[in-house]
């Protein structure tokens, strides 16, 4: 199969990409946008199914254009090779339109300056806003294949408690933990929204790491290993008492699930109150599903998780001690950090559709981080969880 379509351009079956092109043409049309060109790989691979070097060329009526760089011997589906930008109008004699919509979010600036000179006496406008709420929406097609992802995530994390040795430090366990991934069909790519937030397949963070603030703005920090890539494991050795919260990679098909699951070395060490905080992630996760129907405000269910925090008495350690996290929940789909977004001042609205992860956690001194992730579908009566492992602390089997 895969010999059969490496040549293709377009991946998606016929009536995905139609859907997913007129989702994106009802944006465009409710933000002023009369053309668009993609160039970023999240939003190349959401219209075609495949990454390539090169532009999408949507207009707001007629068929959209594929300029191709690289690689070379993709055929049909409309598409131009060119060698540089200059030759996307002069190839076909493009009208140029009134205006169009770049990824000013995320093109850099040369590039934005030099497709301005391509379209001469054309409006840039910023089309990021237009991409993102194009995919915050999953179609049916998409939520199958998180659905999918999902199904390994769980795979690999019941893996996990057999992996362990006592001895092992964080960064040993986390290389176990990417191995059983990768030979599971893991990509190893952790798609991040932005240029300025890295992580290596993801977060695994032991006892006091947990507590230790990281520039980015991810919901656990942690050292890392190198202040090159300050964030995650840290070498920190996994003892008696203390957690490990294992918020790995989901990433099995080009689109991810967010689980994060806690490990301790041996039952009957933790204390009562990272006892009681990981419950109340729990019981915070339960309320919230309730709550996140079509047409709930997002800003709401972060009111909710605020108000069961505080009485129980626990809001210095939630989402952070040392350092705390604006947010509890995030989409995701190609991308780790999408739409909607659980905040404060967050003015999204949950719709159907929605592919969202909660991560309601907590870091407790001397003991850890503790707290759950899921990832969650909305439909239109139900939320469905898609990251179904156990959610109790889970002791390594030793």
């Amino acid at each position: 199969m895969k010999d059969i379509l490496k040549n293709r351009l377009l991946l998606l079956p016929q009536s995905e990409f139609d859907l997913r092109v007129s989702r994106i043409r009802t944006l465009m049309d409710s933000a002023g946008v009369k053309a668009v060109l993609i160039a970023d790989n999240a939003n190349l691979y959401y219209i075609t199914g495949r990454v390539f070097a090169g532009f999408v060329y949507l207009p707001a009526e007629g068929q959209p254009i594929f300029f191709v760089r690289r690689p070379v011997e993709l055929d049909g589906d409309g598409a131009v090779y060119i060698r540089k930008p200059e030759e996307i109008t002069l190839s076909i004699g493009l009208n140029m339109p009134e205006n169009i919509g770049l990824e000013l979010d995320t093109l850099p600036y040369s590039s934005v300056m030099r497709l301005h000179k391509v379209f001469p006496g054309t409006e840039m406008l910023n089309a990021s806003s237009v991409m993102r709420q194009a995919r915050a929406v999953k179609t049916p097609h998409e939520i199958d294949m998180i659905r999918r992802s999902g199904l390994k995530h769980e795979l690999v994390y019941s893996k996990i408690p057999k992996i362990f040795t006592p001895g092992m430090s964080d960064i040993e366990l986390q290389v176990e933990i990417e191995r059983i991934s990768r030979l599971e069909g893991c990509l190893g790519q952790f798609r991040i929204s932005g240029s300025s937030m890295e992580l290596h397949m993801g977060n695994v963070l032991a006892g006091e790491n947990a507590d230790a603030p990281s520039p980015y703005d991810f919901a656990m920090g942690g050292a890392g290993n190198d202040p090159s890539l300050p964030v995650g494991a840290d070498g920190t050795l996994i003892t008696p008492g203390t957690t490990v919260m294992v918020d790995m990679n989901g990433n099995f098909d080009g689109y991810m699930t967010d689980m994060t699951r806690v490990f301790t070395p041996e039952a009957g060490y933790l204390s009562d109150l990272a006892l009681k905080a990981h419950q109340c992630s729990i019981d915070i996760h339960r309320a919230l599903t309730a709550m996140m129907k079509p047409g709930a405000k997002a800003k709401d269910l972060w009111e909710k998780a605020e108000e069961m925090v505080k009485e129980q008495n626990l809001h210095s350690y939630y989402m952070g001690h040392r350092q705390h996290a604006g947010f509890i929940g995030h989409g995701v789909g190609i991308e780790i950090n999408e739409l909607p977004v659980i905040a404060p001042r967050s003015r999204d609205v949950i719709s159907e559709g929605n592919v969202i992860a909660l991560e309601p956690k907590f870091v407790i001194p001397h003991v850890g981080a503790v707290g759950i992730e899921n990832t969650y579908v909305v439909h239109s009566d139900r939320v469905e969880c898609l990251t179904n492992s156990p959610e109790e602390i889970v002791h390594f089997d030793i």
